[in-house]
């Protein structure tokens, strides 16, 4: 394992994600509580034990993971254990429902090898260690980099009721998970450019901005290279007549997903 995952804060407008948030909460889908019994794979009815009562956000999680071909259900069930222990379910089938009926939830295409999540469970600030952990071990099993979209929605805050200066703890992040650094560095980075050309394409059309993408490929390669060096350091010597190869490596908002 080596260890390395990233997130990253999306370049995205205040306004946008306040245009998110209501829509999000304006939604028709029903938000089971705390007593509520669902169906479960099994055919049985099960208490959907919620993270918490009154929890302070809602927290809906979006992303779709390219998964090495060998990988299995079980696998995959102990990679998401964080995500569906969470919300208090006792398997990945269970706990693959989402809160909001309209969301397809946790789904894995065994087919396609593909993992696609579309999936809201309530909680707290808490649910960010659980994100953590997940992602490590996503790493382990995936095919090529790819980005994990997490919104948290403030459930306390209601925008038409709050004062003037009232601000709302909504929050929106990128998670990266991927086989290599390379390939998370290089997801991070054709978001970042993607960005970065749809905010400038504003002002400037977007020939003019070859120049702009070139730095950030710099910016990302003297990262890359960075990181070689680190791990470089790590390894002993190399003996009389070692083999010297060089490493070879390449540098080179969607908008987001409203439900």
């Amino acid at each position: 394992m080596w260890g390395l995952h990233a997130s990253m804060v999306k370049l995205v407008d205040t306004a946008d994600l306040k245009s998110a948030a209501s829509l999000h909460k304006g939604r028709t889908g029903s938000t089971p509580v705390r007593g509520t019994t669902k169906s479960c794979s099994d055919g049985t009815h099960k208490e959907f034990i919620m993270a918490s009562y009154n929890a302070p956000f809602e927290i809906h999680v979006h992303g779709q993971v390219p998964l090495r071909a060998d990988t299995t259900f079980e696998q995959l069930q102990e990679a998401l254990k964080p995500l569906w222990t969470y919300a208090g379910a006792r398997s990945l089938a269970d706990g693959a429902h989402s809160s909001y009926e309209e969301e397809p939830g946790i789904r894995f295409d065994a087919h396609e090898h593909v993992l696609q999540m579309c999936w809201t469970v309530t909680g707290d600030e808490d649910f960010r260690q659980s994100l953590d952990e997940m992602c490590m071990s996503l790493n382990e099993l995936s095919q090529a980099g790819a980005p994990i979209e997490v919104t948290f929605y403030d459930t306390e805050f209601d925008e038409e009721d709050a004062e003037p200066e009232a601000q709302s703890r909504d929050d929106f992040l990128v998670m990266f998970v991927g086989p290599t650094p390379a390939a998370i560095m290089q997801v991070q980075r054709d978001l970042l450019v993607q960005d970065t050309i749809n905010m400038m394409e504003r002002h400037f059309d977007a020939a003019e901005l070859g120049g702009v993408v070139a730095e950030i490929d710099k910016l990302f390669t003297q990262r890359f290279d960075a990181l070689v060096s680190s791990l470089e350091l790590g390894k002993p010597p190399r003996g009389p007549g070692g083999n010297h190869g060089g490493s070879a490596h390449g540098g080179g908002r969607k908008p987001r997903h409203l439900h």
